[in-house]
């Protein structure tokens, strides 16, 4: 038996299906965790990955972690600047005429 801290649990997920709980794991004293070895298989993570860790802040309170693998940054990162550059553009555009 696998102890608690790496038993995943039954995904839940939002009616919009962007998220959901996958497991719940333990802290241990070093501050370290174990991501389930089906998440790790289902995510592509293998030993020595890198994995940025994003946030997400409500109400200036640190709220939510991610995990997200380096390589894959980039393109999330172009996927959510490239509208708002494209805005911003659009009102300079509008503003200088």
């Amino acid at each position: 038996m696998r102890p608690a801290a790496e038993t995943p649990m039954e995904t839940r997920q939002p009616a919009a299906g962007c998220c959901g709980v996958e497991a719940v794991v333990t802290v241990d004293a070093r501050g370290q965790i174990v991501l389930p070895k089906e998440l790790r298989d289902a995510a592509g993570i293998g030993t020595g990955d890198k994995l940025a860790v994003v946030s997400l802040k409500n109400d200036g309170r640190l709220c939510c972690l991610a995990l997200m693998k380096v390589e894959e940054l980039a393109g999330t990162v172009r996927e959510i600047l490239n509208p708002v550059a494209s805005r911003l553009i659009q009102e300079e555009e509008k503003v200088n005429g």
